[in-house]
């Protein structure tokens, strides 16, 4: 492999930030030129919403426009040959200097050992080959131990004995740099039969390319041999093809997204090959065999909105995982469809509700509105309900938010496509026996149910190490992106869900929609003509997402402190302290956050720590999110509950040379009302004006005259539900886990609930159903204007070490 046209990211991070130096320090030869030629192949092309993301990176600390853009050029697999030659136009030549002394003394591994099968007596070789600076050495390793005399790129065994098998690794390196190879094994067998057991996997039949048009069928053929017999699987520009696990991969209609390099990946239990890498070139050129239908051109939307809620610490009703990283996930995709996205965790009743009128107030004629839920909830009567954290025990409608009423304000607004995604479970409310009378939906071919379970079912959630994932966003964020109308999109998702073999019987998506026209995710916004309405909600959202200027304090004793701010959610901000100056007579100093305001229930676990990590914080566990080193950060959430300005004192400790005792010096500083705490979500301001709208989210009752009611926060609604006692008694329902962390608090334990999946593939079974009230599911998460938006790898894993299945009984049902 030529090695220019490795990937950038080869090149190592320092010769990154140093390119980003040159970029950073030029207006004329700078980032955004490089962008501009960049973008002249569309594979690399960023759209104006990442380029106003580069931008802002010069408002984090340390934060770089241009190291941001070479990696999200990076992650679209731009090599080093197509990097120079556009510094080369730019007539850049110190950045391309930069990239040439770098890559020449960088080692890369081009061919990498196979592991073998040979039979004692026969010659066999393993091969190792690499690229960079001159005079390259290589070492082999068999385990732990050199291998006498393999210092070349080959290891030849001219009559390799039994006892020469094992594990083999090569070290390539020259002066101080050296990178290994991957680990082989040499399978030395006594007799030819044992050896020839297992066959290796040979491609019979490869791939070739392909020149078609728009609408097309595409069919690409690979045929392998094997023993076991092989497994396939395909990919597009190294992207895995969901359910592409067929020798022959056939795609009907063909578009220009299509279009790429395709291969294959054969492989058996014990080993593996790759198909030839073919084009796919997909002709976009108007031509008599095409249907316009397929992919029209006249669909838009004059906005895209979106509102994610994600509840998790119930006060009442046991605590979720998977809302946190789900809400988290599904913002950067949306932010990447140019969606305006405000995201919310743990939100009361009346919390819930003014939101929802927010996100109200960005809606209009022709936009599109979508609405995705996790958390506890439940339906009646085909009526689904999201139940808020401080819902009491034996909640009814009465403490909810039913979406169908939410899609009825929605239909006020006249926008052009309604999505609701409901992660939530489905079963019967045994609290709740009100049958509700709702009013006629307007009919509007626009609306579409994601539901990310069937009927009377519980929804569940898989667990990946540290964070958790619903089963719908698991699969969910592999599809979001694609250029399909939405229904199809959720069609593959429930196909993907279907073939997977931890959620048959468990798990299914169901779609209800009414949708007649081709509208997908991806159309491009057109705003209307009258923009002030435009402008109007652009400055109503931009209200949940602007973050506080850093800043810096100075004490009397010449410390100087700086403050940083960054968005994990709408509702949830990082403050980060560092000290950036110190005076030389004093030795030691330390800046602490104490003081919050009163509205905010401060935890103190996640204040004034040394590692982010601590403090739980998704942006620095699932992404690559930088903060300056030697700084202590502090976790504020429910910033909705802010009816003041937020406020807080820095505690200032420090030590002068030659004294024991510390000083103290305070400060109280005051940054305005962050994020979402500009809408007022939380308090009794406009309680009156919201309590009629509250009520109307409420399930529409037998009486009408019951919904209005003053200036109460609730309306007060028949409870004729059972009681909890009558529903026990007659539903007892028992639940047994293996989780290893909890295992030794349970009495009981189930080996079929682990035979039922098999001894190595577990996976949590949490209920987001309070018809249960001892189960449920966890956390959640959104972004503001700074914060970091690299994707998720979006892969469903299923390492036995990191799942757990909880089987449940329902007894008397």
């Amino acid at each position: 492999m030529d090695y220019w046209s490795m990937p950038l990211n080869s090149l190592g991070e320092l010769t990154l930030k140093k390119l980003s130096v040159y970029l950073d320090n030029c207006t004329m030869k700078g980032w955004r030129k490089l962008a501009e030629i960049v973008g002249t192949d569309s594979r690399y092309k960023c759209s104006e919403k990442e380029l106003e993301a580069c931008s802002l990176k010069v408002l984090d600390p340390d934060g770089s426009p241009s190291r941001y853009f070479i990696q999200l050029i990076a992650e679209r697999g731009c090599p080093v040959n197509y990097m120079l030659s556009c510094l080369d136009k730019m007539g850049h030549t110190e950045a391309m200097q930069c990239v040439l002394s770098m890559a020449l003394n960088t080692i890369q591994i081009i061919a990498q050992p196979k592991s073998q099968d040979v039979t004692v007596g026969n010659r066999v070789s393993l091969c190792c080959q690499a690229i960079g600076p001159p005079a390259l050495g290589y070492q082999w390793f068999r385990g732990k131990h050199e291998v006498k005399g393999g210092t070349s790129s080959e290891l030849l065994f001219n009559c390799v004995g039994q006892d020469e098998g094992g594990w083999y690794v090569c070290r390539v390196h020259c002066g101080t740099q050296y990178s290994f190879s991957e680990w082989v094994q040499l399978r030395v067998s006594s007799s030819p039969t044992k050896a020839n057991k297992f066959c290796k996997v040979n491609i019979l039949v490869h791939p070739v390319s392909l020149s078609l048009k728009e609408g097309d069928t595409m069919v690409l053929s690979c045929s392998a041999a094997g023993n076991p017999p092989p497994q396939y699987q395909w990919f597009r520009d190294h992207q895995l093809l969901p359910g592409a696990n067929k020798p022959d991969l056939q795609i009907n209609g063909v578009t220009t997204a299509d279009r790429g390099k395709y291969f294959c990946h054969v492989f058996n239990l014990y080993h593996e090959a790759w198909s030839n890498r073919v084009v796919a070139e997909i002709d976009s050129s108007a031509g008599p065999q095409l249907k316009v239908h397929h992919h029209p051109t006249d669909f838009y939307a004059t906005d895209k909105v979106a509102l994610l809620l994600g509840n998790m610490n119930y006060l009442h009703h046991k605590q979720l995982k998977a809302p946190m990283v789900d809400v988290h996930e599904l913002t950067n995709l949306l932010r990447q469809l140019d969606f305006k996205v405000v995201s919310l965790l743990d939100l009361t009743a009346l919390e819930m509700h003014r939101a929802v009128n927010e996100f109200l107030l960005l809606l209009g004629k022709g936009v599109y509105g979508l609405l995705y839920y996790a958390g506890h909830g439940y339906e009646n009567y085909g009526n689904s309900f999201m139940v808020p954290i401080d819902a009491p025990y034996s909640y009814t409608s009465e403490h909810c938010l039913c979406v169908q009423n939410i899609l009825q304000l929605m239909q006020e607004k006249q926008t052009g496509l309604n999505i609701f995604l409901l992660d939530m479970c489905r079963k019967r409310n045994m609290h709740d026996e009100t049958i509700p009378q709702m009013e006629a939906l307007r009919v509007t071919a626009n609306i579409v149910y994601g539901y990310a379970t069937c009927p009377d079912a519980e929804a569940y959630e898989i667990s990946q190490g540290e964070f958790t994932n619903g089963i719908f966003i698991s699969f969910l964020k592999k599809r979001l992106l694609e250029d399909e109308k939405i229904t199809v999109l959720l069609d593959k998702v429930a196909e993907d869900m279907g073939r997977c073999e931890l959620t048959k019987g468990r798990q299914a998506l169901e779609i209800r929609s009414s949708l007649s026209e081709r509208r997908s995710l991806r159309d491009k916004i057109n705003p209307p003509d009258y923009y002030d309405e435009v402008s109007v909600r652009n400055l109503q959202w931009a209200k949940a997402n602007v973050l506080p200027e850093s800043m810096h304090v100075q004490f009397e004793c010449g410390v100087l402190i700086r403050l940083g701010f960054a968005a994990e959610f709408s509702n949830i901000m990082i403050i980060y302290t560092s000290v950036v100056q110190t005076p030389q007579h004093i030795i030691k100093c330390e800046a602490r956050l104490s003081d919050f305001s009163e509205e905010l229930d401060v935890n103190l676990k996640q204040t004034n720590k040394g590692f982010p990590e601590e403090k739980d914080s998704i942006l620095f566990s699932l992404y690559n999110f930088t903060f300056p080193e030697q700084c202590l950060y502090t976790r504020l959430g429910g910033l909705q509950k802010l009816r003041k300005e937020l406020s807080f004192s820095i505690c200032l400790q420090y030590q002068y040379e030659q004294m024991e005792d510390a000083m103290e010096e305070s400060k109280v500083v005051s940054i305005g009302k962050p994020l979402v705490s500009k809408l007022n979500l939380h308090g009794s301001e406009h309680q009156s004006g919201h309590s009629s709208f509250y009520c109307s989210l409420q399930s529409p009752l037998s009486e009408p005259s019951q919904i209005l009611m003053g200036n109460s926060n609730y309306c007060s609604l028949p409870v004729t539900s059972k009681s909890l006692n009558s529903f026990y008694s007659s539903n007892k329902c028992t639940y047994r886990h293996h989780s290893t962390q909890e295992r030794r608090d349970q009495t009981q334990t189930s080996p079929r609930a682990l035979s039922a999946i098999g001894p190595n593939e577990e996976i949590t079974a949490q209920f987001k159903s309070l018809s249960f009230s001892e189960w449920s599911r966890d956390s959640a998460w959104s972004l503001g204007i700074r914060s970091d938006n690299q994707n998720n790898d979006g892969e469903l894993h299923t390492n036995a070490q990191s799942k757990y299945f909880y089987h449940y009984q329902c007894e008397g049902q």
